[in-house]
């Protein structure tokens, strides 16, 4: 009889898991619909629409528009599903759903109140990556780390559980991925000394199925030292605690606050941890893991399967929390389920996302100059390892020493805009910054929730190139090389969409939605909005009618300076002397502006 029970018990679950996968499966495979910040599962950001093409998206038109009613810096996209869009706002992180078949009447808004203590908490402004849709219900992740499971037809709250602590630092940016029976999220504060981690509530009522910290005893991280490998071996026992100096793994950062994608075949999600805390490399010795570090973890259990550390001992704060785009691609005449992450270190990686082999290393921006390159040798003892240089390594420089022409910045060749994935010519279509910094390590104690840093910085334009802080490219993941490349003023740091009409868009700091040809980059059209664009490209399909959305309104660590108010050179972590410029060209604003082609 319990055995019978157990089986009935586990049927029961599994038919439980299957509804609510499910019902995000359908909507994401649908094209008329964008029920997910990342396009899919695979984060390629692609959409099988093709409406809208090469050859007459430069008669697109604003149909319609939408103000959040808040200022500050608009990351993510809306989500359409059905007849409604869901639209989201940086703090106090308003949700909005908006009727479709009634000329976008707001259905029904839901306005969190949230302690304003928490605003000086944010790193990087009051960004907030969007919203997720599963099982009838919508999933916000508050600035102060509280996940809310709202009603999708309503708005009421069905749970809510708070995943952090604010008074410590904790906070959250990022968006959480929906998969199976459960919510998966991550937490924000690197740079108050906090201890990352990624958390599964169960999406039926908010209870907690499973917690795996970045650093920290093999029980915390969900390692298995026998079968848990990094380049194909086994991680052994204390990975997590025996590369930091007594304690301080405690206060490691190496946090959780970029994308996830997830493998339903092999029951693995993926995502990469942050900088270890502090950002002085001389108060932490060793390689600090797991910070810097693609981790693949199996979705209903956490337990990881496999890592890889890029970044060892993190000397520049090139956090690794970049998303992990999946494709199917040949690689040596074999037909391989792979992962291409572009790193904010500068280095564009593929890997076999089942096994976690290294293929491919190189820089996707030539002006990349902290490392010479990875060791790809497999028989190596620096396999897998970037070969610092001398000259860029504020470890070897020291503490109180400025150590200049740093490339990339700390905010990376890439920080967290998404690149999307064409199927049709097997490109990434990669928002990049081109930017480099002078970057002096200080001493400094840890105080809960207080700025746990230990840097100046101060950014600028790569040098000896076309002036501007951006450029916007094709990536060939297989042979690691760039396709084309488009310069542009400021750092691209929209998120980028393909379509089936060979068409990609992405936008602009200055505000312009624009779109080029995929195998190209001839770009097509360009429209410029009331605020400078930080939120990713999205595109859905009502009627029979494509329209294409994106959110506008200047923020984020590129633009905080005119977010916040800043004016101070070094303030915004360096950033607001690099974009002192921006505030020549846009004004802060909170937009959602939709595009279609005329009658």
């Amino acid at each position: 009889m319990k055995k019978l029970m157990l089986l009935t018990s586990g049927l029961a679950l599994c038919a439980g898991m299957a509804v609510a996968n499910d019902d995000l499966v359908t909507q994401m495979d649908d094209p008329s619909q964008w029920a997910i910040q990342t396009g899919d599962y695979k984060n390629q950001r692609h959409s099988k629409l093709d409406s809208i093409n090469k050859e007459n998206v430069g008669d697109l038109q604003v149909a319609w528009t939408f103000s959040t009613g808040v200022l500050r810096g608009h990351e993510g996209s809306p989500l359409v599903v059905g007849d409604t869009m869901y639209v989201h706002t940086p703090f106090p992180n308003i949700v909005y759903a908006l009727d479709l078949a009634d000329e976008g009447k707001i259905k029904w808004k839901y306005e969190p109140k949230q302690d304003p203590d928490v605003i000086p908490v944010m790193c990087c402004d009051t960004v907030n990556r969007g919203v997720a849709y599963a099982d009838g219900k919508i999933f916000l992740h508050q600035a102060d780390t509280k996940v809310v499971a709202l009603n999708a037809d309503d708005g009421s709250v069905e749970w809510e559980v708070v995943n952090g602590d604010p008074s410590i630092g904790e906070t959250n940016t990022a968006t959480v991925l929906p998969v199976k029976d459960k919510v998966i999220v991550g937490i924000s504060g690197g740079e108050f000394g906090v201890r990352g981690h990624v958390t599964a509530y169960n999406m039926s009522d908010g209870t907690q199925a499973w917690r795996a910290y970045s650093m920290g005893p093999d029980e915390d991280i969900l390692v298995d030292p026998e079968n848990t490998t990094h380049l194909g071996e086994p991680v052994g026992e204390n990975s997590g605690t025996n590369t930091w100096e007594g304690d301080q793994w405690q206060i490691g950062g190496g946090t959780t606050w970029g994308w996830y994608s997830a493998d339903l075949e092999e029951n693995l999600m993926y995502y990469g941890t942050g900088n270890p805390s502090t950002w002085n490399p001389s108060q932490r010795p060793g390689d600090n893991r797991w910070s810097m570090t693609v981790m693949a973890r199996d979705i209903d259990t956490g337990e990881a399967k496999w890592f890889y550390q890029m970044t060892p001992h993190d000397e520049w704060d090139y956090d690794g929390v970049n998303e992990m785009i999946l494709t199917e691609q040949e690689i040596d005449g074999e037909e391989r389920k792979l992962l291409t992450h572009f790193d904010r270190n500068g280095l564009a990686y593929t890997m076999d996302r089942v096994s976690g082999e290294l293929l491919v290393a190189e820089k996707y921006d030539p002006v990349v100059n902290w490392t010479s390159g990875v060791d790809m040798d497999p028989e190596s003892d620096n396999y897998g390892r970037p070969e610092v240089v001398a000259q860029y390594s504020t470890e070897q420089n020291g503490e109180d020493v400025n150590s200049t022409g740093i490339c990339p910045a700390a905010l990376g060749t890439k920080d967290q805009q998404p690149a999307a994935y064409d199927p049709e010519t097997q490109l990434f279509l990669v928002p990049t910054n081109h930017v480099c910094m002078d970057y002096e390590p200080f001493r400094v104690s840890y105080t809960a929730g207080q700025p746990y840093v230990g840097a100046t910085l101060s950014m600028y334009p790569a040098p000896d190139s076309h002036g501007g802080m951006g450029n916007f490219i094709a990536w060939d993941n297989i042979n690691g090389e760039i396709k084309w490349s488009n310069p542009e003023q400021f750092s691209v740091w929209s998120g980028a969409l393909t379509t089936a009409g060979g068409i990609t868009f992405y936008g602009t700091l200055e505000g312009y939605l624009k779109a080029v040809d995929t195998a190209t980059g001839e770009e097509l059209y360009k429209f410029r909005t009331p605020s400078g664009i930080i939120g990713n490209v999205m595109t859905y399909e009502r009627d029979g009618k494509q329209y294409v959305g994106v959110l506008s309104g200047v923020g984020g660590w590129a633009g905080i300076g005119l977010a916040a108010g800043l004016t101070n050179p070094n303030d915004g972590l360096g950033a607001v002397g690099g974009y002192a410029a921006l505030s020549d060209y846009t004004a802060l604003g909170g937009q959602l502006t939709v595009f279609a082609l005329p009658d």
